[in-house]
């Protein structure tokens, strides 16, 4: 089982690798063009890093072609608007929907005439009226679809122990990672007497931001946790539940805390509220942060490739590139572990039972 999951990880890895770094083999051809590839790797970067209306795989220069394949656009401008995103063909056309137009700019789509008129502010802000926007774009796809992958595993996992004590299939590799994340996660940090409460949440949320950022390594331009609003939304639900469930020693400790003098109280009071909310933010500042900042570094390696024409250099940069997604394989899993390390955490706070004299 092992040699299999190492094979599969190996085969994983190198067409990540190779696909990412071959997929625009272009070569500087003038004595600019070096600084064309430059910013063209600076906007495929970019392009990466944000949420967009479509699955971009590449481009032909040649012919303008672009191949991925479109999502549905869901707008509701005085009424209900459906229509695919090839109509936008990558914001080169505008999209008409029911007698209304609309454009795609900078990753927002904008309501516009015909002939596709921009107006602009003082400032070069675009003030053309925006809709109301709903559609399924790239993150929300993949976030649905790993979604609904963590529910027919488990469901399945869970069928398998009720006809038997052990696991089958991908359940053996599940079940160490389930009694892992009960034993070294909850109990320790939120107590036999109450862990049971939260292990559906912490199960939950571990295997939905491991298996996002385990997508996020393939070649299809996935950067679902290295987007600020669905890390916002993750510690969203993490405050909410901590403070729903809090007992009163947990809000006795914030506003009013025992065994303090009382001038001190009166200071320290604001200072414990303002944490319940910084608590939170760092667990989505963390969570955001590092996987954009690795996905940058492991693009602009893959960028550097075609910057060096030395076999040496590209030979380096490749070998660098292939260690570091070996090391955002771990990432990947770390960074879950310590969402749901510290969600636990919290949760702990808010559980714990203080006796006081």
């Amino acid at each position: 089982m092992q040699a299999k999951l190492l094979k599969l990880l190996a085969l994983t890895l190198s067409l990540t690798i190779f696909s990412s770094a071959f997929a625009n083999p272009s070569e500087p051809t003038e004595a600019g063009g070096e600084n064309d590839i430059k910013k063209e790797i600076k906007q495929d970067i970019s392009h990466h890093l944000q949420d967009s209306y479509d699955f971009h795989l590449f481009t032909d220069k040649e012919t303008n072609t672009h191949y991925g394949f479109p999502l549905p656009v869901i707008l509701w401008d005085g009424g209900l608007h459906v229509f695919m995103s090839s109509k936008f063909h990558h914001g080169e056309d505008i999209a008409e929907s029911n007698g209304n137009y609309y454009m795609l700019h900078h990753n927002h789509i904008y309501k516009t005439d015909a002939e596709g008129t921009v107006k602009y502010d003082d400032e070069g802000h675009i003030i053309n009226e925006k809709p109301f926007d709903i559609s399924i774009t790239k993150n929300v796809f993949v976030s649905i679809c790993v979604a609904l992958m963590i529910f027919l595993f488990f469901s399945g996992m869970a069928k398998h122990y009720k006809s038997g004590p052990l696991p089958k299939g991908f359940g053996r590799l599940m079940e160490p990672l389930v009694i892992f994340i009960r034993d070294e996660v909850a109990r320790p940090n939120i107590g036999d007497k109450h862990y049971r409460n939260y292990m559906g949440y912490l199960l939950t949320v571990f295997f939905f931001i491991w298996f996002l950022n385990m997508f996020g390594l393939t070649p299809l331009g996935i950067n679902v946790t290295g987007n600020i609003a669905v890390t916002f939304a993750l510690a969203l639900i993490t405050f909410v539940i901590t403070q729903f469930t809090a007992n009163k020693n947990y809000w006795q400790h914030i506003f009013w805390m025992p065994g303090v003098p009382y001038p001190m109280r009166i200071i320290l009071a604001p200072i414990e509220l303002l944490g319940v909310f910084i608590k939170p933010f760092a667990l989505l500042i963390r969570l955001y942060a590092n996987m954009s900042a690795g996905h940058v570094v492991m693009m602009s390696l893959i960028g550097l490739l075609f910057i060096f024409h030395n076999w040496f250099a590209r030979g380096a940069f490749l070998g660098l590139t292939l260690f570091l997604s070996i090391i955002e394989f771990f990432v990947a899993l770390l960074q879950a572990y310590i969402f749901t390390m510290l969600s636990a955490l919290y949760f702990g706070m808010a559980v714990e039972e203080h006796g006081h004299h």
